[in-house]
């Protein structure tokens, strides 16, 4: 199934984005440093892709910062069903 995009990963995208060139690295060297794959640090990047738990950890512990910070400013709402999208459990 392929992955939908949401407002949520554009924005931890723009985050891991920032960050990484405010470092000056190019995908190549966070790639090296995380041990993913390039294509999947421009697709985490570009908001095509949601990164899971560990590897937002994995990219925040290679860009020298908290995983909450990636996550700053998401909320329900960008995720694709939003709060009325909450299943009952």
């Amino acid at each position: 199934m392929p992955r939908v995009p949401s407002a949520a990963a554009a924005h931890i995208g723009e985050q891991i984005r920032a960050i990484r060139v405010g470092y000056s690295m190019t995908h190549d060297q966070l790639a090296a440093r995380t041990g993913i794959d390039s294509s999947n640090i421009r697709s985490y990047e570009s908001g095509r892709a949601m990164p899971s738990v560990h590897t937002l950890i994995r990219i925040a512990d290679a860009l020298d910062t908290e995983p909450g910070r990636l996550l700053e400013g998401v909320t329900l709402e960008q995720f694709d069903g939003g709060v009325n999208g909450r299943r009952a459990g």
